[in-house]
Protein backbone atom coordinates (compact mmCIF):
# COMPACT_ATOMS: atom_id res chain seq x y z
CA UNK A 1 0.00 0.00 0.00
CA UNK A 2 1.17 3.48 -0.81
CA UNK A 3 0.72 6.48 1.42
CA UNK A 4 -1.50 9.32 0.29
CA UNK A 5 1.58 11.41 -0.50
CA UNK A 6 3.12 8.59 -2.54
CA UNK A 7 -0.15 8.08 -4.43
CA UNK A 8 -0.27 11.79 -5.25
CA UNK A 9 3.31 11.61 -6.51
CA UNK A 10 2.49 8.52 -8.57
CA UNK A 11 -0.52 10.27 -10.15
CA UNK A 12 1.65 13.27 -11.02
CA UNK A 13 4.34 11.08 -12.57
CA UNK A 14 1.75 9.15 -14.59
CA UNK A 15 0.10 12.38 -15.73
CA UNK A 16 3.46 13.79 -16.83
CA UNK A 17 4.25 10.58 -18.66
CA UNK A 18 0.95 10.70 -20.57
CA UNK A 19 1.48 14.38 -21.42
CA UNK A 20 4.99 13.72 -22.74
CA UNK A 21 3.82 10.64 -24.65
CA UNK A 22 1.11 12.67 -26.41
CA UNK A 23 3.61 15.43 -27.28
CA UNK A 24 6.13 12.85 -28.53
CA UNK A 25 3.54 11.05 -30.66
CA UNK A 26 2.36 14.32 -32.22
CA UNK A 27 5.95 15.36 -32.99
CA UNK A 28 6.63 11.97 -34.56
CA UNK A 29 3.54 12.23 -36.76
CA UNK A 30 4.60 15.70 -37.91
CA UNK A 31 8.10 14.49 -38.67
CA UNK A 32 6.84 11.51 -40.70
CA UNK A 33 4.47 13.72 -42.71
CA UNK A 34 7.23 16.31 -43.23
CA UNK A 35 9.43 13.74 -44.96
CA UNK A 36 7.13 13.93 -47.98
CA UNK A 37 5.78 17.46 -47.79
CA UNK A 38 8.46 19.79 -46.40
CA UNK A 39 11.83 21.22 -47.31
CA UNK A 40 15.00 19.72 -45.88
CA UNK A 41 15.29 22.63 -43.44
CA UNK A 42 11.72 22.09 -42.22
CA UNK A 43 12.33 18.34 -41.91
CA UNK A 44 15.33 19.07 -39.75
CA UNK A 45 13.21 21.30 -37.49
CA UNK A 46 10.56 18.58 -37.18
CA UNK A 47 13.29 16.07 -36.38
CA UNK A 48 14.71 18.33 -33.65
CA UNK A 49 11.22 18.82 -32.20
CA UNK A 50 10.70 15.06 -32.12
CA UNK A 51 14.15 14.42 -30.60
CA UNK A 52 13.43 16.95 -27.82
CA UNK A 53 9.97 15.46 -27.14
CA UNK A 54 11.48 11.96 -27.14
CA UNK A 55 14.10 12.96 -24.55
CA UNK A 56 11.40 14.48 -22.34
CA UNK A 57 9.31 11.33 -22.66
CA UNK A 58 12.25 9.06 -21.81
CA UNK A 59 13.07 11.19 -18.76
CA UNK A 60 9.46 10.87 -17.58
CA UNK A 61 9.65 7.09 -18.03
CA UNK A 62 12.87 6.98 -15.98
CA UNK A 63 11.32 9.08 -13.20
CA UNK A 64 8.29 6.77 -13.03
CA UNK A 65 10.51 3.67 -13.08
CA UNK A 66 12.68 5.10 -10.30
CA UNK A 67 9.58 5.82 -8.20
CA UNK A 68 8.41 2.22 -8.69
CA UNK A 69 11.80 0.79 -7.73
CA UNK A 70 12.00 2.93 -4.60
CA UNK A 71 8.53 1.94 -3.47
CA UNK A 72 9.12 -1.71 -4.34
CA UNK A 73 12.12 -1.67 -1.99
CA UNK A 74 10.06 0.02 0.73
CA UNK A 75 7.37 -2.64 0.38
CA UNK A 76 10.01 -5.38 0.68
CA UNK A 77 11.40 -3.83 3.86
CA UNK A 78 7.89 -3.54 5.32
CA UNK A 79 7.18 -7.21 4.53
CA UNK A 80 10.45 -8.24 6.17
CA UNK A 81 9.62 -6.16 9.25
CA UNK A 82 6.17 -7.70 9.44
CA UNK A 83 7.57 -11.21 9.08
CA UNK A 84 9.45 -10.62 12.33
CA UNK A 85 6.14 -10.11 14.16
CA UNK A 86 5.17 -13.73 13.78
CA UNK A 87 4.00 -16.03 11.08
CA UNK A 88 0.75 -14.14 10.57
CA UNK A 89 2.41 -10.82 9.75
CA UNK A 90 -0.24 -9.07 11.81
CA UNK A 91 0.90 -7.19 14.92
CA UNK A 92 -2.30 -8.09 16.80
CA UNK A 93 -1.88 -11.83 16.17
CA UNK A 94 1.33 -13.39 17.46
CA UNK A 95 2.04 -16.87 16.20
CA UNK A 96 2.45 -19.73 18.68
CA UNK A 97 6.06 -20.16 17.61
CA UNK A 98 6.99 -16.58 18.53
CA UNK A 99 8.90 -16.29 21.82
CA UNK A 100 6.98 -14.95 24.80
CA UNK A 101 7.88 -11.83 26.77
CA UNK A 102 9.56 -13.86 29.51
CA UNK A 103 11.41 -16.08 27.03
CA UNK A 104 15.17 -16.33 27.66
CA UNK A 105 15.65 -16.09 23.88
CA UNK A 106 14.53 -12.46 24.00
CA UNK A 107 16.99 -11.62 26.76
CA UNK A 108 20.00 -13.36 25.29
CA UNK A 109 19.85 -16.21 27.80
CA UNK A 110 19.32 -19.89 27.30
CA UNK A 111 16.61 -22.24 28.47
CA UNK A 112 19.00 -23.98 30.89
Amino acid sequence: MLSRRALDELRLLQSNLHKHAARRNAALRLFVVSRHAATLMAQREFWLEFAWADQEYRAAVRRLAQFCLEHKECARRERRALSGLGRTGRPWQVSRSAPGIDSPALHGGSDE
